[in-house]
């Protein structure tokens, strides 16, 4: 169980680092700042997608309803915490110059890292 713990959250950090940083257009990053916005939507739905493929792969199909629930926690958790720090951001006029606009892109890498803890629990427990 150890092995397909580690094999899990190997497969989650892979994933998220593709999708946020990788396959992440500059649309869907203004898109995360509208609530609502399809691009914002899709970008945090990819994450999701990922999500599922990665539990399934570890899990199999016998998990799968509640593969897709823990999917759409983690597209939830993942959406509100991209547009919560952009809106931080904008708000304060934090730009990339300023300190505390890496604090905020740092929490919000910690939250979704928290994220795949809770989906290792939820996939283990």
């Amino acid at each position: 169980m150890l092995e397909a713990a580690i094999g899990l959250l190997v497969l989650l950090q892979i994933k998220h680092w593709y999708i946020d940083f990788v396959n992440q257009t500059m649309a869907e990053v203004h898109g995360k700042g509208i609530y609502g916005n399809v691009l914002g939507i899709w970008h945090s739905a990819k994450q999701g997608l990922g999500t599922l493929l990665a539990i399934l792969l570890i899990t199999g199909t016998g998990f799968i309803v509640e593969a897709v629930l823990i999917a759409l926690l983690d597209f939830v958790i993942h959406y509100h915490t991209d547009w919560a720090k952009i809106n931080i951001n904008k708000k304060k006029n934090y730009t990339v110059e300023t300190p505390e606009f890496w604090v905020w892109l740092g929490f919000d890498q910690l939250v979704h890292q928290l994220t795949y803890l809770l989906v290792l629990y939820l996939v283990f427990a």
